[in-house]
């Protein structure tokens, strides 16, 4: 019987409770051991050279699954514990894999990865010439069965949910609230932040269970010190909006045409408020229970993290986990 390794590289900072989710729920379904790394920001010297010794034995039935925040982290994979006895296989999955220019040396033509998955669909030629590896996309997902179904509840008291980073247009909660009340609508700023990602993902999905729609823009419109300059892509709070039934307003990235369905988003100027609020005013009014339980629908379809998890399995020629199909069968 098959056992797995899973090494998550834990990332510094905010905004990643989606993805530790995402490794629970990978732990759990796959009954796997889990390893956690803090991802420094560096690898030591010893560790950086370790990306230049062949591989390990390959065991029979044994397989490590890496999750990253971003490329440059995979070098935390050189670790001596996770050397010996050695792994049948090793697959790499980069969250954040826009960042190219980070790739780490255990990428680049080295033999100790088997298979490469990536978030971003559009880079597949790229990483593909960069590490010498086949590459698979694992796009941005949901763990969709933690949203309260939108037709347990007659109602929704907030109109429009501030999730996340905004546009300098969109900012100001307090501005936001005062704009909304003038146009008969209920504002809800930010939801509160615990140090905790489990909780404050919970806290999250609290807020997204009362909102009628959440605003969410892209990174190209509302940048910052720690996002790409160049290159736009969908996040957690576009898949988790979709999966509490909200519809999601603001500046979607490219991606999202190819992720997600038509209606799921509605584009709104990250610059002109005065542009912006009627089209807020109109989908708050149109908001029904049916229609909020329909995009929950669409969101369990094509988001949920199972899904991604299936595609994983069988692209490594792994067998699916018991679980996991049972899991898949309830969606």
């Amino acid at each position: 019987m098959a056992s797995f390794d899973i090494l998550y590289i834990r990332p510094a900072g905010s905004g990643w409770g989606p993805v530790h989710e995402l490794v629970q729920l990978t732990r759990r379904l796959f009954d796997a051991r889990l390893i956690e790394v803090d991802d420094t920001g560096d690898v030591n010297r010893l560790q950086r050279a370790s990306a230049l010794l062949p591989r390990g034995p390959r065991v029979r039935d044994r397989h490590l699954l890496v999750m990253g925040p971003q490329p440059a982290a995979i070098a935390h994979v050189a670790h001596p514990r996770l050397w010996l006895p050695g792994y049948r296989s090793v697959a790499v999955w980069i969250i954040d894999s826009f960042w190219t220019d980070r790739t780490p040396r255990l990428l680049r033509d080295r033999p100790h990865v088997d298979r490469l998955f990536i978030t971003d669909p559009q880079l597949v030629s790229e990483w593909s010439g960069q590490t010498g590896l086949p590459v698979g996309v694992l796009p941005w997902g949901s763990d969709t069965t933690r949203f309260t179904s939108a037709q347990e509840g007659t109602d929704r008291p907030v109109d429009v949910l501030r999730v996340g980073r905004q546009p300098r247009a969109w900012s100001d909660d307090a501005r936001t609230s005062r704009d909304a009340a003038a146009h008969g609508l209920h504002f809800a700023g930010r939801p509160p932040f615990s140090d905790d990602p489990a909780r404050n993902q919970m806290l999250v999905r609290e807020a997204m269970g009362r909102a009628r729609v959440v605003l969410a823009f892209s990174n190209l419109v509302s940048p910052a010190p720690y996002t790409h300059p160049t290159r736009d892509y969908l996040t957690g709070r576009w898949t988790d909006a979709l999966a509490a039934g909200c519809l999601v307003a603001g500046t979607a990235p490219a991606s999202a045409a190819s992720l997600l369905w038509p209606g799921a988003t509605v584009e709104i100027s990250p610059t002109s408020r005065d542009d912006a609020w009627p089209v807020l005013a109109q989908l708050a009014s149109e908001w029904t229970p049916q229609a909020a339980a329909d995009r929950q629908s669409e969101a369990r379809r094509r988001l949920d993290w199972r899904y991604r998890l299936r595609d994983l399995c069988m692209a490594m020629d792994w067998a699916v986990p018991d679980r996991l199909t049972a899991e898949l069968a309830t969606l």
